[in-house]
């Protein structure tokens, strides 16, 4: 790089920051009320579609957004630091996505003594009283769902199940891993059940929620049960590593996939059979009323609290007797990302 293209680089960034700067120096004199959203990462379309969703609803109510998130899933680190900065830029609502919900309880409880509204979106913390409310996906009922319709799907024949979750301890991941199995018929698993049951499971691997690992754990449980004929997966990227394992041994056919989120590219593989159904969760929908919260707050500073269920729903185009869903269409009419 020349020395003049380094420079011009430097100027454009530091006109971007001195803009910045400039705005929110605006938006606080103004009173201009600032609201903050922190996700797990910048580029997971999920958290992409509840940044628009964020940003739409907060230009709509006059408000200044403020965005950070972690380098990759589980940088508790990163969203610290993201949460002080917001606190020291005078927001006075926060919307977090907790990628440790644990380890990031201290810097919540730090932003909630400075007056700030903490909502987390998606993923509880623990203890999910640590923030003031939460807005997010029943992730034990879209396990139920997927399950509930795996056991109608599979009309008695002998499940020898694999389960490709998220990674130990994660909140999300036990609740969809316990639905999913409650889902299919296993005694004993409630909502309340904070453990990962593994009764009836003959191979469970985690796949950090990413394809290349989802297909890495398939090929694991296959050399260990080559006789698996329905796989659980904590999200479609995970499936459509599941997917590749399978057909690479050409038994993409005689496998069952059902998995959890309603991204366009999951709705598309339910559509070409890759995936038999999925349970359809709304990003958008979380971080618009995380934002109107925060409005809400502002002008009455009245805060929000307990738990409000986002809406899940069930997508297959093979719909069975007894568990509602809606078909491929309605999914692709409400999906999120590419």
């Amino acid at each position: 790089m020349t020395q003049l293209k380094r420079a011009a680089l430097l100027c454009t960034a530091a006109l971007s920051a001195t803009a910045a700067v400039a705005g929110l120096a605006l938006a606080q004199s103004s009173g201009q009320p600032i609201i903050g959203l922190i996700t797990k990462t910048e580029t997971n379309p999920f958290f992409v579609k509840m940044k628009e969703g964020a940003q739409t609803a907060a230009t709509k109510g006059g408000a200044k957004l403020l965005t950070g998130a972690g380098k990759a899933d589980g940088d508790n680190a990163g969203q610290v630091t993201a949460l002080e900065n917001m606190v020291a830029a005078g927001a006075k609502t926060i919307l977090i996505t907790p990628s440790d919900s644990k380890a990031i309880v201290p810097a919540i409880q730090k932003a909630r003594a400075a007056g700030v509204m903490v909502i987390a979106l998606d993923s509880p913390t623990e203890p999910q009283s640590a923030v003031d409310a939460l807005f997010a996906t029943n992730n034990y009922k879209a396990g139920q769902l997927i399950g509930q319709y795996a056991r109608k799907a599979m009309a008695g024949k002998k499940a020898v199940i694999a389960t490709l979750d998220l990674f130990p301890g994660q909140p999300v991941g036990i609740a969809r891993h316990n639905g999913f199995l409650q889902g299919f018929g296993t005694a004993g698993i409630t909502d309340k059940t904070t453990a990962q049951v593994q009764t009836g499971v003959a191979c469970a691997q985690d796949s950090f929620g990413d394809q290349a690992k989802g297909q890495t754990a398939m090929e694991n449980c296959l050399q260990k049960n080559p006789d698996i004929n329905l796989v659980y997966t904590i999200n479609e990227p995970a499936a459509a590593g599941a997917y590749q394992a399978l057909k690479s041994i050409g038994r993409e056919k005689d496998v069952m996939i059902v998995s959890v989120d309603g991204g366009c590219a999951g709705v598309r593989n339910v559509q070409a059979g890759v995936i038999a159904a999925t349970s359809q969760q709304y990003p958008l929908k979380m971080a618009s009323m995380g934002v109107e919260a925060g409005l809400a707050y502002a002008k009455s500073g009245k805060k929000v609290s307990g738990y409000t269920d986002t809406g899940v729903t069930l997508i297959t185009n093979k719909a069975v007797a007894g568990v509602s869903s809606k078909d491929t269409k309605f999914g692709l009419a409400n999906c999120w990302g590419q």
